[in-house]
Parts: structure tokens; sequence; C-alpha cells
């Protein structure tokens, strides 16, 4: 019987650690952008598992897009690769606001 309970103990000890590392990769529930043109509010809950996070994370890491849009001068300023990814994806899936006024507001 200690057996037993020492193995189910183990087993439920593992799975809360497995859960809590697993909901700690999952990143922020919405993340805000500030831009002359008003704020922007990304529900990055609402869009993980629509794609894969290589699709937007495509350097490796999950450093924030501002870490290298907008500093090195290799990648694309933030806003063109902002409009670039969001709005051609909202576009291509039909699904999502495309206009100014739906995504920045003021």
């Amino acid at each position: 019987m200690k057996k037993v309970m020492s193995l189910l103990t183990a087993t439920f000890l593992i799975l809360a650690v497995a859960t809590f590392i697993i909901a700690a990769t999952t990143g922020p529930e919405e993340i805000k952008y500030t831009p002359k043109m008003g704020t922007v509010t990304f529900n990055h809950t609402a869009h993980q598992g629509q794609t894969d996070c290589a699709t937007c994370h495509h350097t490796g890491d999950y450093a924030q897009c501002k870490s290298c849009h907008g500093v090195d001068s290799t990648a694309p300023k933030a806003k063109e690769a902002y409009h670039k990814m969001c709005k051609n994806c909202h576009k291509e899936l039909k699904k999502g606001p495309t206009k100014c006024k739906e995504c920045h507001i003021k």
C-alpha cells in the first residue's frame, strides 16, 4: 500500500510541476502597443493555437517584437511588420480587424 501511495504522490507532483511549466510558457494574456494612432490591444491568448508560435516568434525565442523591429536595421520597422503580419492574416482568414480604427483605439 505504501508503494502505491508513493507512486501516486510522485505522479501527482510530476503532473503539477509540468502544469506550472506549461502555464509559464504561454506568455501574457494580452499585449498593448501604444503607437501614435492609438492603443492596439493584442489578445495573445485568443491567437494561441491559431497558428504555430514560430509564425510570430520567428527568431526562435520569445523576445518582444520591438527588441529587433525598429532597432535592428536588417529587420523591418515595427509598424511594417505588424501590419504585414496582422492585416494579411486577418484578410486571408476573412476574420479579424483590417481597418485602422478597428485596431487603433484612441
